[in-house]
């Protein structure tokens, strides 16, 4: 996917949609954690409505943690695992976006004069 040291850097455009094929990895990624976030919680939380368990799983997922608390021990377990999966998750789309820029970075800095 990438170029090695050898090759060219690659053109603006290029790497414009290298950035925007990353960013849509890591979108993807995000979206995907919520919805998982947010089924886990109406399958092990009964009488959640879908937005509460959405702003539970988007605020886990940014590191604020759920506003309402889960009760069961069910809940409790999947909220524990879940929440360590996102941290997981938020550290990989941010590292998902900053690649294509550290690798043009690197790049440059091998290029000859």
């Amino acid at each position: 996917m990438y170029e090695s040291k050898n090759d060219a850097v690659i053109s603006a455009d290029q790497f414009r949609s290298r950035l925007l094929l990353h960013a849509l990895c890591a979108g993807l990624l995000v979206v995907g954690s919520i919805l998982i976030g947010v089924t886990g919680h109406l399958y092990f939380e009964e009488g959640v409505k879908w937005y509460d368990a959405a702003f539970n799983a988007t605020l886990l997922l940014g590191g604020m943690g759920p506003v309402d608390l889960p009760e069961t021990p069910g809940g409790k377990v999947f909220f524990a695992v879940y929440g360590l999966y996102v941290g997981l998750v938020f550290v990989a789309s941010i590292g998902l976006i900053l690649a294509p820029v550290a690798h043009r970075l690197l790049h440059r800095f091998h290029c000859d004069d």
